[in-house]
């Protein structure tokens, strides 16, 4: 089940459940992937910035990765960012060998111009096999590199395993339209792109040619919902579902505190028996707390998939 550039729909990006002392939940990790699929899920993506993957042991990392295979019938697409390419050769070549749909690769911090970056990937996708399906994760904002559209268009031609953008620029409304006009032009060939930002702009782009979302918003099954109506394009649902979701998308999306809002609401949901981070970590303060609780009251009123017991 290789992952290819017809890839649509919803990949949830999956955090990683620990327990209070901060060893690796996995029958938290088994709700959580039966989560993913009753929620409509296309895919699940494991291991990225959501995941806390550098706070993980190379062989924790991998013992996920073979877990996470091993439960779930979706797609898996797992993050083998690294700081080396041996690093990322050993967790790619090993998740690729233990059933994974493809690897999720961002680029390496300080690099600054496009020649770097383009020449980044394609040492990236030659530690990986060339034939490993790859995903680019564009995420200016936690990397510090900007991937321009003539720099994306060139690592798409410079490597045939490069099948999906993980769009995350912002703004990156544009930037999306640009490179959808490049493949209608015939200069460059289709690639699937999945956007993240917690699904703060999905209402756009999905209009602007987004395929879809990989984002780790604690309701994947709202987005799942959202992006089947914009395919179907009715507008308007799409909208007023997206409207009603907004003010907790926007709490979710604080940077700082954004993993511990998202681990809170999914405890809250039943799915985490624990919204504990490794160190270093953010912590939700009680006022904090009380304020997430109110805008999922708020959005019970609107959506009955916010209706939970009590805290």
């Amino acid at each position: 089940m290789l992952l290819d550039a017809s890839a649509n729909g919803l990949y949830a990006i999956a955090p990683t459940p620990f327990d209070d002392d901060g060893r690796i939940d996995f029958h938290s990790l088994d709700r959580l992937c039966d989560f993913y699929e009753e929620c409509g899920a296309d895919g699940i993506t494991i291991l990225g910035v959501l995941g806390e993957a550098p706070k993980l042991g190379g062989d924790e990392a991998l013992e996920i990765a073979r877990h996470v295979l091993g439960r779930s019938p979706l797609p898996i697409i797992v993050g083998v960012s690294a700081p080396g390419f041996a690093a990322m050769s050993n967790l790619g070549r090993a998740a690729m060998d233990a059933g994974a749909a493809g690897v999720m690769v961002a680029p390496a911090g300080g690099l600054k111009i496009d020649e770097q970056i383009a020449g980044y990937f394609a040492q990236a996708a030659a530690a990986l096999g060339h034939d490993t399906p790859f995903v680019i994760q564009d995420y200016p904002m936690v990397t510090g590199v900007t991937s321009s559209v003539a720099t994306i268009a060139k690592i798409v031609a410079d490597n045939p395993g490069c099948i999906m953008l993980k769009h995350e620029d912002w703004p990156g409304l544009e930037k999306i339209s640009k490179l959808r006009e490049l493949e209608q032009k015939g200069e460059m060939r289709h690639i699937s792109i999945l956007c993240g930002n917690g699904g703060l702009f999905l209402d756009f782009e999905t209009e602007r040619g987004a395929d879809g979302a990989m984002t780790g918003y604690a309701f994947p099954d709202m987005l799942v919902e959202l992006v089947k109506l914009a395919a179907a394009g009715d507008r308007t649902a799409a909208h007023d579902l997206f409207d009603s979701h907004l003010p907790l998308l926007r709490y979710e999306h604080q940077q700082g505190v954004g993993l511990a809002v998202r681990k809170y609401i999914l405890k809250r949901r039943g799915i985490l028996a624990s919204d504990h981070q490794r160190a270093p970590r953010s912590v939700l303060s009680a006022a904090a707390k009380a304020e997430v609780d109110f805008l999922l009251e708020r959005l019970a009123a609107k959506d009955s998939r916010a209706q939970m017991g009590a805290a």
